[in-house]
């Protein structure tokens, strides 16, 4: 029974400082210049935001604050307490973490000479200061202490690389015109000047009418006719045939070109022997 009666108490004590709120007493804020004057100290009140205060380039804002439970008003350490800077204009904002003594009291400062990195970037309307005080034994709350005037932040430097990552104007391409094809006389004419050669051979041929003996002999003509196979291989190649193709074509016909040369070779030989 008495066991009991411990853990029914034990879970009713747990529930009712789990139901406890966070609250802060004696919370001040303080403006100094950068000669340590003093430019503005007051007391801030919980129930209604204060004149908004305005801090120069230089100025030091010092806030102080006590965290308490509201009910037994005993100072206790959250887990997490944070200030928080938003800005409504650009719906920027920046988080502060605050340090609290285990006795709940506790101190920040904000030296505009040295911003902190969590401060968002500013402009001419004033930032949003709330304090967030989180615990796992507590119940979450937060405060809207102030509106803050701070100087507007300055355009970041420039990166010495920041060129080379910048947008390139727009490629654009020119494409060459098609190639315009010449009249067909005039590919005539051209064809037949690369045949003159030829024409002028045959009728120099005609004309001495030389004596070429076993010119059809069948050792001697399947080279010949190789030889003019290899003629009609590069014209087709010239007309119409791509360089991997003639190259094949022409690997295939070197074959039987070389066995028919080697007999045409060797008949020769052995008719000029025999003649001696």
């Amino acid at each position: 029974m008495n066991l009991v009666l411990r853990l029914s108490s034990a879970l009713l004590a747990a529930a009712v400082v789990h139901a406890a709120s966070l609250s802060i007493q004696n919370p001040q804020f303080k403006i100094t210049a950068p000669d340590a004057s003093q430019l503005r100290s007051e007391s801030l009140s919980l129930a209604e935001k204060p004149e908004a205060l305005s801090l120069g380039p230089s100025d030091v804002l010092k806030l102080t604050f006590q965290v308490v439970e509201s009910e037994e008003r005993k100072g206790v350490q959250p887990h997490q307490t944070f200030l928080r800077f938003y800005d409504e204009a650009t719906g920027e904002e920046g988080v502060q973490p605050v340090r609290v003594t285990p006795g709940g009291k506790a101190k920040f400062e904000l030296n505009m000479a040295r911003p902190p990195t969590s401060l968002p970037p500013t402009t001419s309307d004033p930032l949003k200061v709330s304090l967030i005080l989180g615990s796992s034994t507590h119940s979450p709350v937060q405060y809207e202490l102030f509106d803050l005037y701070v100087p507007a932040s300055q355009p970041p430097p420039a990166h010495p690389d920041e060129v080379a990552f910048a947008p390139r104007p727009e490629i654009t391409h020119t494409f060459r015109p098609e190639q315009r094809i010449p009249a067909k006389a005039v590919s005539a004419f051209f064809a037949l000047f690369v045949f003159w050669p030829w024409i002028v051979l045959l009728g120099f041929w005609f004309e001495i009418g030389p004596r070429v003996p076993h010119l059809f002999s069948p050792h001697i003509l399947p080279f010949t006719a190789s030889l003019a196979a290899f003629e009609i291989l590069l014209f087709w190649y010239w007309v119409d045939l791509h360089l991997g193709q003639i190259l094949l074509y022409g690997g295939i016909l070197a074959v039987p070109t070389a066995l028919a040369g080697k007999q045409a070779l060797a008949k020769t030989s052995e008719w000029r022997l025999g003649r001696k």
